[in-house]
């Protein structure tokens, strides 16, 4: 009577008949609130309406008898008879509790997804601010290594200026001593000859223009040329490094050392030449200069 009146009530409720029954039939008969639990639970089953196959009277195989077959019609009759006939008041408040259970039951599964989504969307937002954070600290690492690269290129640079210098000291001290003494105590060159007094004494000399760089053009032996600036101040000695570092390999292996003339008028420079300043040489703002092969003493 009880699973009568449960199927009948799902029925009224809008469920179909064989999931209905299929409903009360897996949950044990247990009632119309267990079999509406499955219902929302399997709604999106693809087999929930295929039939459930519950043969009745087949016990290991064996067909039901004659009298068990009378038996069970009997009783189902006998469970119609006594089945209480409802009054229409009573069928629709009965219809009405079973609607408020299913918007119940409907109320329960919305407010179990809202907090399904928002758990979802937590755990969304906690991975896009893990994703965030390792995005920053990979971009702090890269920041790093890019100022270490540059204090490393500075570092390098500036032991590289003063290996230069240091070249520029040992050379000086070598030709010192191969040349005998120091450079400064060869006789200084002879003083040029005192030009010729203007005639008019109202004409003033004009005004000498200071420059800070000078533009050397030096002609090697080969045919080739290099071209540097260097500062005003500067002695002829770095001029003669520059040469010396930056000529091609000669056949032989060997290099001997740079002997440097001036093309106009014809000057060889002496030893202690090469400490004077390119201002004090004449050589400013330009000047060319040609590398000859000096024969070794």
């Amino acid at each position: 009577m009880a699973e009568l009146t449960a199927l009948e009530s799902l029925i009224e409720m809008g469920f179909p008949r064989g999931r209905a029954e299929k409903a009360l039939a897996l949950t044990g008969n247990q009632g119309i609130e267990a079999a509406m639990d499955w219902l929302m639970e399997h709604e999106d089953d693809p087999d929930v309406d295929e039939p459930l196959e519950t043969p009745l009277g087949h016990v290991l195989g064996r067909e039901p008898t004659s009298s068990e077959q009378g038996g069970l019609e009997g009783s189902g009759s006998a469970a119609g008879e006594g089945k209480p006939i409802l009054s229409e008041e009573e069928r629709q408040e009965q219809t009405k509790r079973m609607l408020e259970l299913v918007a119940q039951k409907q109320r329960e599964r919305e407010e179990r997804e809202e907090r399904e989504a928002l758990e979802r969307e937590r755990q969304r937002r906690r991975q896009g601010q893990e994703l965030s954070a390792a995005r920053q600290r990979l971009q702090e690492d890269e920041m790093r290594r890019a100022a270490e690269e540059r204090r490393r290129e500075k570092a390098e640079e500036l032991a590289a200026r003063q290996r230069v210098r240091e070249k520029i000291e040992r050379d000086k001290a070598e030709r010192a001593k191969k040349y005998g003494g120091s450079v400064g105590s060869q006789p200084p060159p002879p003083a040029p000859e005192p030009g010729p007094v203007p005639s008019s004494p109202s004409q003033e000399p004009p005004t000498k223009r200071e420059y800070d760089q000078c533009r050397i053009q030096v002609r090697l032996p080969d045919g080739t040329s290099l071209t540097q600036t260097f500062r005003a101040r500067e002695q002829l000695a770095a001029v003669r490094l520059y040469v010396e570092l930056h000529r091609g390999e000669e056949p032989g292996g060997g290099q001997d050392p740079v002997q440097l003339l001036s093309g106009f008028p014809r000057r060889a420079f002496s030893e202690a030449d090469m400490e004077r300043p390119l201002q004090e040489l004449g050589l400013v703002p330009s000047a060319v200069l040609i590398v000859a092969k000096k024969c070794p003493s």
